[in-house]
């Protein structure tokens, strides 16, 4: 008997009878490959029983006062609302080389020094590769129950969950597992899609927690179905070059916590060690007497972060001048650049513009607004910024300074970094609440006044 195969898109998981180019529901071309449809289960009421739970009124659920589960980095607790929430699952993706797996031996490293039982399932690297990368990131408790397995089978990991019964399963990484029953190769929609279900839904009834490390594609995406994001209940995402000192975690999905924090992390030989204080390091390089440079603040979530804003202007060689971006909204920048030129008589229509944002940190804050302009400016004309100054404000189409959120928590942040001054909008400076040794506050309403305060003589 013949068996029947399916073309399934590998970006979103459509299936069709026979293979097309381009997917005609996400739209990605050559995403489709050669699947088998998954198999009938022969005892479909063994396999069900594994979840087996009972409905129960919600009045009756007792909640524990602390539920959460520290891992012992701040920065991650911070990321995930806290700590990790009994029954979780916590999807981590990133570049190659990023800091994945880095992390996650980590957190069992820690929380195996706690006392907790943590399983880590290794399904690219040996036991012994494993160790020897363990004991190089830290200490390795003798008492610690960490265990550690190399192993691709899920039904072999589902034994070994229920065997250990851990609090903490590390699963490094979801596209190499594959499910039995399943013919497909191991990565492909079909494998990622069960394997996540299960172990998901394996998370909730056992209220084990769950990381499973995804790898991306080259668009920056986790591979496999979009559906992986909506099964598990965090996402969380390295940013940075992986050539690059410091990497980000952002989390873009929390069921648990807000989606505004971030960590930040430096890597070294030991692995990621956590940044307690962000601003300075990112401030830490910024040039002295030289155009185009000014300093903002952002707010991730509850914590403010101070960044260099960095502009270059040139003139342009070719018919059609250049606008480019480093972590700042590309289009953005062309409304901005509309403003300058209209607003305040700036002809930048045969220069190149590059905005930067040092660190590598992406800038959606409006706040933003007018330290980016006034940097453009300063680069323009070759005059230098005023130092020890922060630059507050959204900038509007008729080039007025309009009004930003948690100015008091900014400034603060400001201040303790050595910061004399702060150019804010000036209908939010009658509500400040300036401390005993605030540092002085200059409220500007138009474009014009900012930049006459701004630039040196």
């Amino acid at each position: 008997m013949k068996t029947k195969t399916v073309f399934a898109c590998q970006s979103c998981g459509y299936q069709s009878p026979k293979w097309l180019g381009r997917c005609p529901d996400c739209g990605t071309w050559n995403s489709f490959a050669e699947e088998a449809p998954m198999q009938e289960l022969s005892k479909p009421r063994e396999r069900s029983a594994l979840y087996k739970e009972e409905p129960v009124l919600i009045k009756d659920v007792k909640i524990k006062e602390d539920s959460r589960l520290k891992t012992g980095n701040t920065e991650l607790d911070r990321v995930l609302g806290g700590g990790i929430v009994s029954g979780s699952v916590i999807l981590i993706g990133g570049d190659p080389g990023v800091g994945k797996s880095t992390i996650a031996l980590q957190v069992s490293n820690q929380l195996s020094l706690k006392g907790h039982t943590v399983l880590y399932i290794s399904g690219e690297e040996s036991v012994h590769q494993t160790t020897l990368r363990a004991r190089r990131l830290g200490e390795v408790s003798e008492d610690g129950k960490l265990y550690i397995v190399n192993q691709t089978d899920l039904s072999l990991i589902m034994e070994y969950i229920k065997k250990i019964k851990p609090e903490v399963v590390i699963i490094d990484s979801i596209q190499v597992i594959f499910e039995p029953t399943i013919s497909s190769s191991p990565g492909s929609v079909s494998q990622v899609r069960e394997c996540s279900a299960m172990l998901t839904q394996l998370a909730k009834t056992a209220g084990i927690s769950v990381f499973i490390i995804g790898h991306v594609t080259k668009e920056g995406a986790i591979a496999g179905p979009r559906v992986l994001e909506h099964i598990v209940d965090t996402v969380l995402y390295f940013e940075g070059d992986r050539f690059s000192v410091y990497r980000i975690l952002r989390a873009v999905k929390n069921r648990f916590g807000s989606t505004n924090e971030i960590g930040v992390f430096e890597m070294t030989s030991a692995g990621l060690k956590e940044v307690k204080n962000p601003s300075e390091i990112f401030l830490s390089e910024k040039p002295k007497d030289v155009s185009g440079s000014v300093v903002t603040s952002l707010i991730e979530g509850t914590r403010p972060l101070l960044v260099e804003i960095q502009a270059l202007v040139s003139k342009s060689s070719f018919g059609y001048a250049l606008r480019r971006t480093e972590g700042f909204d590309q289009n953005r920048l062309n409304l901005l650049v509309a403003v300058l030129e209209k607003r305040m008589g700036l002809h930048l229509e045969a220069e190149d513009i590059f905005v930067n944002v040092a660190g590598g940190i992406k800038v959606a804050d409006p706040a933003a607004d007018l330290a980016v302009i006034l940097a453009i400016s300063s680069a323009f004309s070759d005059r230098l910024i005023i130092e020890d100054t922060l630059f507050l404000g959204e900038v509007g189409l008729a080039g007025e300074i309009r009004s930003i959120s948690s100015a008091n928590i900014r400034i603060n942040e400001a201040q303790k970094l050595g910061f004399k001054c702060c150019v804010l909008p000036k209908n939010i400076f009658k509500n400040l609440k300036p401390g005993k040794e605030a540092i002085e506050l200059i409220p500007v309403s138009t474009l014009s006044e900012a930049q006459e305060v701004a630039l040196r003589r």
